[in-house]
């Protein structure tokens, strides 16, 4: 009988064990790098190779924040994709290539034509060189 209760003891024991957690569908969280993401089209053989889109711009200012000309928002990585989740931006989903690089995706999860590319210039210079005005 001694043994039956420290079998069930143990087996209470581990039911009552916080399970680990589960890896976040899509995959794992992240973050992009600061900086400034300067976004535009393709362009065609009779003009430049891309066309710039400088109301799509953002800067990622923070682990999961952005700002653009028009307010400020978070976003959430997962894997290779970025999800808008507030402000002017809120909605967009983005694949990422290579860390640099993000691709718009279109409301069929495939990729649009508008790509966001992080520049050169760290975000403490960003205001110098590519001001984007704050709203608050």
């Amino acid at each position: 009988m001694k043994h039956l209760w420290i079998a069930l003891s143990l087996s209470a024991a581990s039911l009552a064990a916080p399970l680990p957690a589960a890896a976040a569908p899509g995959g794992e969280l992240g973050t992009l790098p600061l900086g400034r993401y300067t976004c535009g089209l393709p362009g065609d053989a009779l003009g430049p190779a891309i066309r710039h889109v400088p109301e799509a711009d953002f800067a990622v200012i923070a682990a999961s924040s952005y700002r653009a000309d028009d307010g400020r928002g978070s976003y959430l990585r997962t894997g290779d994709r970025v999800v808008m989740t507030s402000g002017p931006r809120q909605g967009q989903r983005f694949r990422v290539d290579s860390g640099r690089l993000l691709h718009r995706l279109e409301a069929n999860g495939g990729d649009g034509t508008l790509s966001c590319g992080l520049g050169p210039t760290p975000v403490s210079g960003l205001e110098a060189i590519c001001p984007i005005k704050d709203t608050e």
